[in-house]
């Protein structure tokens, strides 16, 4: 189940909850209890994989092929 982010028509309170697509037109406000809310566009969080250190070989380059900081990819 998704968690999505509301705001109530009435009162303007923001929050979020986990709800199925099927009961979304069940969810109240908390604040008031309202059941008049809008659904929010939000953004998400995407883990790719685990960050390099900077004193971990390829940093910087990606390859692992800089040496001494002389391939002038060097971030540091």
């Amino acid at each position: 189940m998704p968690i999505f982010e509301y705001s109530c028509d009435d009162c303007g309170t923001k929050f979020e909850r986990l709800v199925r697509r099927s009961d979304q037109d069940r969810v109240r406000c908390p604040a008031c209890g309202d059941e008049h809310v809008t659904t929010q566009y939000s953004t998400f969080a995407a883990k790719t994989g685990v960050a390099k250190k900077d004193s971990e070989p390829g940093f910087g380059c990606g390859g692992g092929m800089c040496q001494n900081g002389m391939c002038g990819m060097n971030v540091n």
